[in-house]
């Protein structure tokens, strides 16, 4: 119960950034769940501040990816 406030604060976060920049949010999450080649023409979109340490449904689904592929 008391980590309900944090991961719905967290996945309203990644569903805003999903809404405003879909594009930036996929690559950034693909990038560094390790999909993606690493190139500059990428970097271009990948956005940093989407690894913010109290973002954790964003850490949670870079980890499955980084797992699962």
């Amino acid at each position: 119960m008391i980590l309900m406030p944090l991961m719905f604060g967290s996945l309203m976060k990644l569903a805003k950034a999903l809404v405003c920049e879909p594009t930036t949010t996929l690559t950034t999450i693909l990038y560094y769940g390790n999909l993606l080649p690493r190139n500059l023409n990428l970097e271009r979109l990948v956005r940093r501040e989407f690894l913010h340490q109290e973002n954790y449904f964003f850490h949670f689904l870079i980890t499955m990816l980084r797992c699962v592929w």
